[in-house]
Order: C-alpha cells, then sequence, then structure tokens
C-alpha cells in the first residue's frame, strides 16, 4: 500500500515548496513538543516529593568532590551533576533540570538523525516519538536512573555523528563519533559493545568499509582516548572496586549452583530484549497492522548495516556472556545499544512504502497518550501506598528526619556517617554545608572540625524490630572517624510518611557522638 499522498499531514511530493513547508513546520513543532514534556516532567518532580530516588541521592553523595572515578559505575553523569550544582547550588531542582536537559538533548540528536536518514520529516517523527514506546527510555529514565540517562545521550550521540560520517563524512563528524565514543565508555561500561558492533558493521560493509581507511579516522580515535583517558587511568588502579557490583549482578545470587551458567545467561539476555523492545514492537504494529508485519521483508542500505549492527551487538553479549560466566542481564543495560529500535523499524516501514497517513496519525496519537501516562504514573504512584501499604523511597520523609535532628541535637553536627548511600544523599540534600560520608561510596575523604559543639552524627534507617541498634557497617565508620572511646547517644524516631496512610510510620536511627572526656 502506498502512502495517502493527499493527506494533510502527508503533503504532494511533487511539490518542492510544499515540501520545505511541511519540513519547517516539524522542525518547530517536534522540538517544541519535546521541549513542553520535558519541562512538564521537571515541574512534576519538584511536586511530587522533597526526598531523592536512590540514583539521585547517590549523585548528592558523589558530588561532594571530583574525581575521575567513584565506585562500580564510570564517572561521566556525575561530572554533569558536579558542575550544575557548583553552579545551582543542591537541589531536587538540580537533578531535575539536568536529567530532563540531557534526555531532550537525546531526542533532539535522534530526530537529527532520523532526518539525515528517512525521506521525509513526517517519517523522522515517527522515528523519534518511537522512542517513547521503550520503557526504560519513557518511564525508568524519569522514575530513577542517572547513568543510563548518560549513556543513552552519548548513544544518540554517536549514531548522529556514526551516520553523518557515513553519509557525508566530515572532519567533524569524524570527531563528533569519537567524543560520543569516549564519553559514552565513560558513562556505562557496556557502552563498549555499540562502537564495536558499528565497526564490525562497517567492515563489513563493502560501501562504507573505506570510511575505517580515511585519513580523518585518526581523529576519531584521538578524541575517543582523549575522552577515556582520565577516567582508565583510574580504572587501572580501581579495577576490583569497579567491577565487583557489576560482575555480582549478573551472578546469579540463588543458593543452589547454577549447572550451565551461559544457557542461563542467554534466557536472561533473551527475556531482557523482549523486556527492553517488546512494547515498540507492539505499538508499532498496532498503528500500522499488516503494513508493519509486511514491510519485514523490505529493507535498504540503511536497514541492512543496522541489522549487521544488532547481529555483532548480539555476538558480542554472548562473548561476554561466556567469558564471564554472566546468568543475569536487565533490561535498562541494553538501552545504549538497543535505542536504535525506533529508527530502524520506521525504516523498514518507510523503505517499504509502508508508512501510511492513517499509521502515522495513530502512531502519534499513541505517544501523545504515552506523554499524558507516563507524568500521570509518576505522579500518582506516591499515593497509591495509602491502599497497598507498599511505599516507595519517595514516600520517605526524610526532609522531616533532618528537621527532627538538628531540633532534638541541637547543634549542627560537623560530619554525619550514614548508614547507606540513599539516606546520605538526602541529609546532604537538606545540610548542604555538612559532609556526608557513606560506606559505599569510600573515596570520600572528609574534612571537618569534631568537638562538643559540633558532634559527629551517624544516621540509618531503622528496622522497627532492632531499635536503637547501629548497623554493623555504621559501627566501622564510627570507630573510624570518631574512635572506640567516643560518647554515643542513639535515639530512634518515627516519622508519617509522605503521602501515606494515618498510622504508618517509618523509622530512623541516629547517634550524637561526642569526644571521649
Amino acid at each position: 500500500m502506498k502512502p495517502d499522498m493527499t493527506s494533510p499531514l502527508l503533503p504532494s511530493a511533487t511539490s518542492s515548496e510544499i515540501e520545505t513547508e511541511n519540513a519547517t513546520r516539524w522542525d518547530i513543532i517536534l522540538p517544541v513538543l519535546l521541549f513542553g514534556y520535558f519541562l512538564l516532567n521537571f515541574l512534576l518532580r519538584l511536586l511530587v516529593s522533597d526526598s531523592l530516588e536512590f540514583d539521585e541521592a547517590e549523585q548528592v553523595v558523589a558530588s561532594q568532590w571530583f574525581a575521575f572515578g567513584y565506585g562500580t559505575q564510570p564517572p561521566f553523569y556525575n561530572w554533569l551533576q558536579y558542575l550544575v550544582f557548583s553552579v545551582a547550588g543542591v537541589s531536587i531542582a538540580s537533578l531535575a533540570a539536568l536529567k530532563n536537559t540531557i534526555l531532550l538533548g537525546f531526542y533532539l540528536l535522534s530526530w537529527k538523525t532520523a532526518r539525515l536518514l528517512l525521506p521525509r520529516p513526517e517519517h523522522a517523527v515517527i522515528a523519534t516519538l518511537g522512542l517513547l514506546t521503550i520503557p526504560q527510555v519513557a518511564f525508568e529514565s524519569q522514575r530513577d536512573l542517572t547513568h543510563t540517562v548518560g549513556a543513552i545521550f552519548c548513544a544518540g550521540l554517536f549514531l548522529y555523528g556514526l551516520f553523518f560520517t557515513l553519509k557525508k563524512p566530515t572532519l567533524g563528524s569524524y570527531a563528533v563519533t569519537g567524543l560520543a565514543t569516549g564519553l559514552g565508555l565513560v558513562a556505562k561500561y557496556n557502552f563498549a559493545l555499540l562502537p564495536a558492533a558499528a565497526f564490525l558493521a562497517v567492515l563489513l560493509h563493502p560501501q562504507w568499509r573505506k570510511r575505517v581507511f580515511d585519513i580523518r579516522f585518526l581523529a576519531t580515535a584521538a578524541l575517543a582516548l582523549l575522552a577515556v583517558a582520565p577516567h582508565a587511568y583510574w580504572l587501572l588502579g580501581n579495577l576490583d572496586m569497579a567491577s565487583q557490583n557489576t560482575l555480582s549482578k549478573m551472578q546469579e545470587s540463588g543458593s543452589l549452583p547454577v549447572r550451565f551458567p551461559f544457557f542461563t545467561g542467554v534466557t536472561s539476555l533473551i527475556i531482557a530484549v523482549i523486556g527492553f523492545g517488546g512494547l515498540t514492537v507492539l505499538s508499532y504494529w498496532l498503528a500500522f497492522g499488516n503494513d508493519f508485519l509486511k514491510s519485514r521483508s523490505a529493507g535498504s542500505t540503511w536497514t541492512q548495516f543496522i541489522e549487521y549492527m544488532l547481529l555483532a551487538m548480539a555476538a558480542c553479549m554472548l562473548l561476554v556472556l561466556l567469558l564471564t560466566g554472566a546468568e543475569h542481564v536487565k533490561d535498562r543495560w541494553l538501552a545504549p545499544l538497543l535505542v536504535v529500535l525506533p529508527l530502524y523499524f520506521t525504516l523498514k516501514l518507510s523503505s517499504a512504502g509502508r508508512l501510511t497517513a492513517e499509521g502515522m496519525r495513530r502512531f502519534i496519537t499513541l505517544a501523545l497518550a504515552v506523554m499524558v501516562i507516563v507524568p500521570t504514573i509518576l505522579g500518582v504512584r506516591l499515593y497509591l501506598p495509602q491502599w497497598t501499604g507498599e511505599y516507595e523511597k519517595l514516600n520517605y520523609p526524610h526532609h522531616a528526619f533532618v528537621d527532627r535532628l538538628l531540633e532534638d541535637v541541637g547543634k549542627r553536627p560537623s560530619l554525619i556517617l550514614a548508614g547507606d548511600t540513599h539516606l546520605g544523599g538526602n541529609l546532604r540534600l537538606y545540610l548542604p554545608d555538612v559532609p556526608v560520608y557513606s560506606s559505599f561510596l569510600p573515596s570520600f575523604q572528609p574534612n571537618y572540625r569534631w568537638d562538643d559543639d559540633r558532634p559527629i552524627v551517624a544516621a540509618w534507617h531503622s528496622d522497627t524490630d532492632k531499635i536503637g541498634e547501629i548497623p554493623p557497617d555504621l559501627r566501622a565508620a564510627i570507630d573510624r572517624f570518631a574512635g572506640p572511646a567516643a560518647r554515643i547517644e542513639s535515639h530512634t524516631v518515627g516519622l508519617p510518611y509522605i503521602h501515606g496512610a494515618d498510622g504508618d510510620l517509618y523509622h530512623f536511627g541516629y547517634a550524637v557522638i561526642y569526644p571521649a572526656y
């Protein structure tokens, strides 16, 4: 079926004047729509809760110092957040502004990439809005992801530089590809699979193999090395710390031994791919129906290249599973690798001539519905625990705890020892002038003056069955910073949840620590 060229959505392809006008219209409408959407998500984050999610809290703790590495995650997003906090101060607004700016940039880069490869602006709109059908991009990125958000942006920048280089190479496009490669490696370690797969796909394609042997490819390599060098230097001395958590997450945590870890890993990978791309496939099918199914046999040079990339990614992933014995793959880890799927499906439909006006109207309607559904869920979910009793981290009353802590202690702490990074970030959010130490980010060496007028405070999320008991990890931190002879006054406090049911309390433990007599 050919596109309906008489539809208002699809002006006649024979009129270059109307084509230009239509392209200009979408070049304005789509960026404005995306800007409004992310502005809405920014404002919503300010309104829903004054507590932090886990990844947000980690950023607040890590932003106390600048380093080439912090722990198990590479530091690209930390660097960006450190810069924003340095300029705008530590706040939820600073956290939300950075995240939504990065996501907006990713969508705009995806739009530019789609405009580069697809023949009509309407087609590029479908490829761009198709990103809203990926749960890890549309929902999870807003809920509580940071490093993955940075990796997604780098993937968008890399794909733009890559396809620009393949289509009409310039020194600038080679440079952008190299910069994106380096930054992506400093955003998420698994990002390495994307440029590796692209490199293999280029080598397999006779038309574009010469791009690798172009003298300008040196700019790609040089900028990639320059961007990754500081963190790579840190990584050499901290490899165990950087890899331990990631590998443990990929290992099966059950008590029974796994006889065939590779097959378990492959099964997990297949499930992760379905979880990542299943809704996207369903969305394209709902919008385009049989046209989407029939487009499978169509293709172009671009779809063939992406297929090479996807096959190379699959081969690399299988090799990783085989070499590491990993048994668990999370769908969000695939985000920088598979964000190309909407572009691929749109290219297939466009090549087959099956991007009909009716199908595109349905798809745009579906995307607009997602733009309403996602903010609604993000706003409503914090009220649901009143009936379910299952509270989320944003329901924890951290601001109220800080107020009670200052009231009870009567003095401003010189140092806070947090039982976990989540609590530590929430405490620093409201005590930004007080250094906060968490054993989960041990690289931080705080400067503080400790005396009776400036006590050390240790704080932890308290289990109501163990009221007053200091967790072992925190006990070790107290001995390190205060010594075993310090005077310790332990307390607990129960405070109402944010948007919680009447009578439901969340408990905190804290200890005020003074120098020994």
